[in-house]
Order: structure tokens, then C-alpha cells, then sequence
């Protein structure tokens, strides 16, 4: 049995990864056509992975606004019949219930959104779980870890196609601006990024806080 949990890695919180094409800026008025997200777990050493991944293509509200210039720079035709859309309020609802399954599963207590320039997709998430009067939201309703930050600190990169380059993802800018690929790239980042920092100490875990120096005893020690 390993003595790594994703329980305490983030005081509880289970990491997912959410992406969203959208039809304009405005959380509030523009359509929200497409959604991913991205399960992360961790494995016997403690390094987080990409579990699964799932995608929807969304009909846009009634009454939404749909910017022209937005749909051209995603390519996305939101009335296309073979995008098999579903409504928002299906979409969030199969999501969710994959998501509190993977907390029932792995013990944490509420899911927290990671994101490229996380406060865009929260904004459009939390406007959509609004919108479908959906009462039981397994995210936090504010918190959540943003990638852009976290590689500016890495890598010195805030773009996800070249933050993806200077950790050694590969990143195709073709597939590019499609809600499952920038989320699988986004976990990836994200995996990246945490796991570098354990292997610099910068996490303890059960089985070698006291076999390896965390960042803390480091600064403290004046190395």
C-alpha cells in the first residue's frame, strides 16, 4: 500500500484540470461551446499524472452572444451538426459525477480548478453553473491554481505553448485552441511543474521526510 495520497498534497483538494472554448470574453453574455477537463492522480512515488481526460461540445444558452472574431480564432461553428452538442446543464452534470467520484475514491473533500490563466475558465464555469441553477458544485467556488503563474516561476514562460517547450512537452500550435487538447497539455504542465518541485524537496511525503531535505530545512540551513 502506498503511503502517497493526493488527499494530502493539497490539504484535501483533488486537482482538475479545466479548459473552455468560448464565443467572446464576457463570462455573462457569451456562449460557452466547449468544456474539458483533465483528472489528476498520483502514483506510488508520489508524482502526479494525467488520469483521464473528458470533453464536451456545447450548445450555446438561449439568448447568447456569439463574437464573430472569437469563433474565427477557435474555428469553432457552434450550430455544426456534427459537433453532437449537448446543453450546458448535461454537460456539468456528467462532469460532476465523474468528478465526486474521484473524490469518494481517492478521499479528498472538494475538487480545485486548475487553469491556463485559470480566473477565464472559472469565471465561464462558475457563470455556466449558474445559469443551470446547479446547487451542488464539487470545485471551490474561488480557489484555484493557475498555470500561467506557476510556469512564470518555473520557466519563465506565461504563453502554455512555450512554458509546454521549456518543460519538454510537446505542443502542436495546429491543434491548438480546442478546449481537450489545451486541458491535456495544461495537466501536463501542471503535473510537470509539481513534480520538479518534489524532486528539488520541496514536498514531503511520508516515506522520505525524513530522508531528504525539504526546501524549508535548505533556507534554513543557509545552503
Amino acid at each position: 500500500m502506498s503511503n502517497h495520497a493526493i488527499k494530502d498534497r493539497f490539504r484535501g483538494y483533488l486537482p482538475v484540470v479545466i479548459d473552455v472554448e468560448t464565443a467572446g470574453f464576457n463570462a455573462k453574455t457569451d456562449a460557452l461551446l466547449e468544456l474539458a477537463a483533465s483528472i489528476i492522480r498520483m502514483d506510488d512515488n508520489g508524482e502526479l499524472y494525467v488520469h483521464e481526460t473528458m470533453e464536451f461540445a456545447i450548445t450555446p444558452f438561449a439568448g447568447a452572444n456569439l463574437e464573430k472574431s472569437a469563433l474565427d480564432f477557435t474555428g469553432i461553428d457552434p450550430f455544426a451538426a456534427d459537433r453532437d452538442a449537448i446543453d450546458e446543464k448535461e454537460a456539468l452534470t456528467q462532469m460532476f459525477q465523474k468528478v465526486r467520484k474521484e473524490l469518494k475514491s481517492v478521499g479528498c473533500k472538494r475538487a480545485i480548478l486548475v487553469g491556463h490563466n485559470a480566473a477565464f475558465d472559472q469565471g465561464f464555469l462558475n457563470a455556466a453553473i449558474e445559469r443551470c441553477d446547479i446547487k451542488r458544485n464539487p470545485f471551490h467556488p474561488f480557489s484555484s491554481f493557475d498555470t500561467a503563474s506557476l510556469a512564470g516561476l518555473a520557466y519563465g514562460q506565461t504563453v502554455l505553448a512555450k512554458a509546454c517547450e521549456a518543460a519538454g512537452i510537446a505542443f502542436s500550435n495546429s491543434q491548438a485552441h480546442s478546449a481537450k487538447y489545451d486541458t491535456e497539455k495544461t495537466a501536463e504542465l501542471f503535473c510537470d511543474i509539481v513534480n520538479s518541485w518534489k524532486r528539488l524537496g520541496g514536498w514531503a511525503m511520508a516515506t522520505n521526510q525524513h530522508s531528504e531535505p525539504t526546501m524549508s530545512d535548505i533556507f534554513a540551513s543557509g545552503q
